[in-house]
């Protein structure tokens, strides 16, 4: 795909959602997208290999949750993968502070050679688990926002997020469409980590019919201090 053909669907799609990508921007999206699929032949990134899905589902499914998120916020993005949805926030919003965070070390070079490469400040990625993160004095309690794409269960997510969502942010967390009965069963676990859901929001991505569901939970009270648990142990036994 050529920038000229990139430009028009980026900006076509982002615009759907109500979002202006000028043509720096197209560029560093259009520069991420070429070193991804150059590291995906190496290290499994990405399943999405089709540059025009690239687009959709990963870049413009990651700037949806951008209304949510004021200018010069604190973001931390667990289980960031490959970047999303922190880079695409980052390359559409330049005034965010944004931590990365992953647990396998390979992805966390990946995601440093865009940072230099795509000349993004405020950003930094992090080789570490979210429990680990979580207990830190540095990072504890000190976004404005958390967020985290296709990570874990809900009742499992919010025990990597919420520790480290100061009082009076939020978690976002991106889900498909099928998550009421997931929703249903993190709600107990959500009060006792100090959150409480204030919005769940349903959509389709753009010229397509895949649904997505934002659940926006804003952190309401102090999360206890045994919270996160050893790394493994929320996954293995969630807070019920």
């Amino acid at each position: 795909m050529d920038i000229n053909e990139f430009y028009k669907q980026i900006t076509d799609e982002a615009n759907q959602i109500n979002i202006t990508i000028n043509n720096e921007k197209v560029e560093q999206f259009y520069k991420y997208m070429q070193i991804l699929l150059e590291w995906n032949e190496k290290i499994n990134l990405t399943a999405i290999k089709e540059e025009k899905e690239i687009i959709t589902k990963h870049f413009i499914d990651s700037i949806t949750i951008s209304k949510y998120i004021k200018d010069n916020s604190y973001i931390a993005d667990i289980g960031t993968g490959a970047g999303f949805p922190g880079i695409p926030l980052k390359i559409i919003n330049d005034s965010y502070n944004i931590t990365l965070v992953d647990s396998l070390n390979k992805r966390i070079k990946f995601l440093e050679e865009i940072i230099t490469k795509l000349q993004l400040n405020k950003t930094k990625a992090i080789h570490a688990r979210a429990e680990e993160i979580g207990k830190n004095k540095e990072y504890r309690e000190k976004y404005d926002v958390v967020t985290s794409r296709a990570v874990a269960d809900l009742s499992v997510l919010v025990e990597y997020m919420l520790p480290l969502v100061k009082v009076g942010g939020y978690c976002i967390c991106m889900k498909g469409p099928d998550c009421e009965e997931e929703i249903n069963k993190s709600k107990k676990a959500i009060k006792i980590l100090g959150g409480k859901i204030e919005k769940q929001e349903q959509f389709e991505l753009p010229k397509t019919n895949i649904k997505r569901t934002i659940v926006l939970i804003k952190k309401i009270n102090t999360t206890p201090s045994k919270y996160p648990r050893k790394a493994g142990t929320p996954a293995k036994s969630p807070i019920t």
